[in-house]
Formats: C-alpha cells, structure tokens, sequence
C-alpha cells in the first residue's frame, strides 16, 4: 500500500513522491474518465485546446513567455490509456526551488499556471476558439492516421480492436477518426465542462517540496474547480475464451509480415503473472527470444507483455510469412513448456534479476515513476515499486506454473504484404 496518496477536495487526490536527488520538479494533472469510443476523440482533443491559451495568456508566444519567466517552466499536455480508462491533463516541469538562482519559490506559480490552464480558457462567446479547435482536431486525426506507420504497432493495435470487439480495451487512446471529425468549437467546450465537473481529479507530485506545501499549492489552483456527481469507473470486463481461436488475417504495403498474438489471463495472482510473461516472453532471456528467435531463427523479433489491468497477454512477431503457421505453432509449444514448468533455475533468476533492476530503476525518472503510480491508481492498485519487488521474489516456481496454466490463446492477427496475398 502507498500511503502518500490522499482525497485533498471532492474527488481530487495527491499523490506526493518526495525526491531531493533532481534538479527539477514534476507535477502532473489528470482527469480520469471510463474508456469510450463514443468521448475518447473528444477527451484527447480538451487538453490540446486548452493549452493553447488562457484568459491571461490567449495564445502559444504569450504563454510561452509567461513560463519563460519562470526559468523555463514547460507544460505540456498527456492523453494516457491505462487500462479501460483515460488519463488526460497536463504534465509540468519546473526547476526544483533549491536550484533557482534567487531561491525562487516555483512550485505556486506552475501550480496555479495548471489551474488556470484547466478552469480559464480563452473563449468567445461561451465556446472554444474554432481556430484552436480546428487545428488541434487536425493535428489529432493526422496523429491517428499516423497510427499505421509503424506496422509493428499497428499490427498489435488491431489485435486488440479485434480481440476485444465491443469492450473498451479495444478503444485507441486517441478514438478514431470518425468521432474526431464530429467534434466542434461548441461540443467540446460543453463536453468539457462536463468532463471537468465529473471526472476524478489526480495530482502527482514528484520533488522536494514539502507536502502540506504541495497540498495548498494545489488546492489553491483548483479553487474554482467545479464538482459534481462523479462518472463511475465501471469494472474491467473479464471475458471468456472463445472454444476456437480466432485468425484475422489482413494485407497491407509490408516487406515482413507482422503476427500478433492474444491471450485472455484468469489468474490473480500478479507477482506470478509477471513471472510467468517474463520466462515466456518478456526478456532477452526469454523462451521466445532465446528458442523462436535465436534457436530456430523463425523470427526476426519476439517477446511478449502483460497488461495486469485487462488480464491478457500479447506475443508481439516479425515473420515471413512462409514461416507464418511455424512461428506460431512454436510460440505455442514455448507457452505450453512455461505452463509445465520446463525451465531451468537461471531463467527464473534472470527474469526476476531483470524486473527487480526495471522497478527500482524508476525512482532514476521521475517521468518513469509518476507513469507507474498513474498505472497503479488507474487500475484501483496500491502497490509501490518496492513493494512488487518484494512481492517477485517470493513467487515460486509452483505458482508461476498455476498463473501460467489460466493462459488461454483468444485471437491470432497476421498482416502479410500485398504481393504474399
């Protein structure tokens, strides 16, 4: 459990993680919202307007230059997916007071500088600017499109959109381009006020403020913050295997074949969880890596990940597409070896070496440990790095072979090139 997470007003929380070892301070705003196709376009898009300028500051240069006079202050927004829910707010980054030339006090004014962002948009008669909409929802729709670029990624992308048809998992962190479209100066401002008035609120704070300091900061910055009742954060859909995998098979413009794997989890127990991907997985160490890859020369990657806060686990592949029924007949037989427990003691070391040195590398970053917190709070999670840690090591191989055995192959996607059609 982290006890450094509290309920400071209605539906707003502070996390505070103490950190003297950085030169600089980090401070994260966000609203969670349920993960849906029909507001995801419109949640992404909010942050983006809004930063483009405020009552005070109605433009990018004068902004720019109100956080010029605070040492180079920067802001920026963050559209996260955790899960089946969306994060969406602001991140900043500010020198820490002990560094600034004239022991300056920072802290307040970039807090209230987010508040201002978040509650005093610059508008014209009770909406947005359409300028601002217009480019920003352009700049989002060519992010979408962007999407399929990156072919590795895109093959996993549309694994899951067809692995989970009709739960929120499926839905992209952008939404898609349809709803995108739909949105105006109008709707997004009425959306977003909505959105603010609904969503729970989570402040992450990671430097060497003091915490009471912290709490009034923010607290004076979100004064003015509208409370109303709260959007519930439905469940995690669980759902059951199909009795037959799926196959999806799609062709696109590609000189290596992409194929992604799904698999639905029905364990619990986490620690064993992780383990489990690791041996199988997770690590250059892997099965995958050191038998489909190195061994068998099948594939040109392979490694697989573990989202704790839906119960999958994805295999993520290049192949020929000759190679394609082989590569995934082995990545099989490589799961099935992880669920009897074929493995020798060095590969449960190394994997628990490997996560052990990745959790307690994160307090190098304060990025990396303000996304891993978010992560554990999205997911309803209290569980520090420390703390998992603790937990790894005491997985033994007879639950890792338990966790492992609930494994169950969902959907196979494979995306060939044209010319293999």
């Amino acid at each position: 459990m982290f006890e450094n997470r509290r309920e400071i007003m209605q539906d707003v929380f502070l996390t505070y993680l103490p950190a003297d070892r950085f030169k600089t301070s980090r401070m994260t705003l966000h609203l969670i919202a349920p993960l849906q196709r029909e507001t995801a376009s419109a949640n992404a898009l909010l942050p983006a307007v809004l930063r483009r300028g405020t009552v005070r500051c109605p433009d990018m240069e004068s902004l720019s230059a109100a956080l010029d006079t605070l040492y180079g202050a920067n802001i920026d927004y963050t559209v996260r997916k955790k899960g089946e829910r969306q994060c969406v707010g602001f991140a900043a980054g500010f020198i820490d007071d002990a560094f600034t030339p004239h022991g300056e006090r920072l802290l307040e004014p970039v807090a209230a500088q987010l508040g201002e962002l978040l509650l005093d948009p610059v508008t014209h008669g009770g909406r947005f600017l359409s300028e601002y909409v217009e480019s920003e929802k352009a700049n989002l729709i060519d992010a979408i499109r962007a999407l399929k670029n990156d072919k590795r990624d895109w093959a996993d992308i549309r694994l899951m959109q067809e692995m989970c048809a009709g739960e929120p998992y499926s839905v992209l962190r952008l939404g898609d381009e349809e709803t995108a479209e739909r949105v105006n100066n109008q709707t997004l401002y009425t959306h977003g006020r909505e959105l603010m008035a609904s969503s729970r609120v989570e402040v992450i704070y990671c430097g060497s403020a003091e915490e009471q300091r912290v709490e009034d900061a923010v607290l004076s910055a979100l004064a003015a913050l509208p409370r109303g009742p709260q959007t519930p954060l439905p469940e995690v859909q669980r759902i059951q295997v199909p009795d037959k995998p799926r196959l999806v098979t799609e062709t696109m413009d590609v000189t290596q074949g992409k194929l992604a794997m799904g698999y639905r989890c029905g364990s619990d127990d986490h620690p064993a969880m992780v383990m489990a991907n690791l041996i199988f997985g997770g690590t250059s160490n892997s099965k995958l890596f050191l038998n489909v890859r190195e061994k068998l020369s099948l594939c040109y990657y392979a490694s697989s990940s573990y989202a704790r806060s839906k119960g999958i686990l994805t295999v993520s592949s290049g192949v020929e597409t000759a190679d394609f029924r082989r590569a995934e007949e082995e990545i099989g037989r490589q799961l099935q070896a992880v669920q009897r427990g074929d493995w020798e003691d060095w590969e449960q070391e190394g994997a628990l070496q490997a996560i052990r040195a990745s959790l307690l590398s994160l307090s190098d970053s304060q990025g990396a440990l303000e996304n891993f917190y978010l992560g554990q709070i999205a997911s309803g999670v209290q569980e520090t790095p420390e703390e998992l840690a603790a937990a790894l090591e005491q997985v033994t191989k007879e639950r890792i072979m338990a966790a492992a055995q609930t494994i169950k192959l969902d959907t196979v996607y494979f995306l060939r090139g044209k010319e293999e059609a």
